[in-house]
């Protein structure tokens, strides 16, 4: 690829990572509930998605969805019916104290489980890998999966810069509003819709 082409390709990549989706809002919700550390476990399972998605596309899947809107739609609905899940545990986690929340919270695992999940089933990062990624990949240069897996990496890397910043602001900010009670009464709402309404969004997008 030509370094023109190249850079067409990171600056389209770079301000599809800057738009705030299904994955940005995880990775907020996750920091400011949490801190820093539950958001950087966040952008770990974000990536590990996106990487899931880059061998998926290396392997021919992409094509596969491609000439399949049912499939697609189907991890589009799927998507966004995880999300709204998520929207209604965090609703029922139920109202808790300063010290229980600060000392009592989810698992590493869960979280990065999660992270995973909410990008597998993330429809904007399908779509990408489905309609802009493959605009760069040069059958005559040969080796079409050693392509998508450089162009898939390089968009991992990005996205780690990108989701880590957030996460970084997030529970940094998330800091301050562990200090007032009133957030932990109005944070499990607050979490609830957002995940709930990323959900609809994701599935009338």
């Amino acid at each position: 690829m030509d370094t023109s082409s190249l850079g067409v390709f990171v600056a389209a990549s770079v301000a599809l990572l800057i738009m705030p989706g299904p994955a940005v809002l995880y990775i907020v919700g996750r920091s400011l509930r949490h801190g820093r550390a539950a958001g950087f476990l966040s952008v770990l399972g974000i990536c590990t998605g996106t990487l899931l998605h880059v061998v998926a596309a290396a392997l021919g899947l992409t094509a596969l969805l491609r000439a399949s809107p049912i499939a697609f739609s189907a991890i589009r609905y799927a998507g966004a019916a995880y999300l709204v899940w998520l929207g209604v545990q965090a609703l029922r986690s139920g109202e808790r104290s300063i010290a229980t929340e600060s000392a009592s919270h989810d698992g590493a695992l869960q979280i990065f489980r999660q992270g995973v999940l909410v990008n597998v089933l993330n429809p904007k990062t399908a779509l990408f890998f489905l309609a802009f990624l493959p605009q760069f990949v040069n059958p005559a240069r040969g080796a079409v999966g050693g392509q998508v897996l450089f162009l898939g990496g390089l968009f991992v890397v990005l996205s780690l810069v990108s989701d880590s910043a957030y996460a970084f602001l997030a529970g940094t900010f998330g800091r301050y509003l562990q200090r007032d009670p009133r957030f932990w009464r109005s944070q499990r709402y607050v979490t609830s819709g957002i995940f709930v309404a990323l959900g609809l969004l994701a599935a009338l997008a």
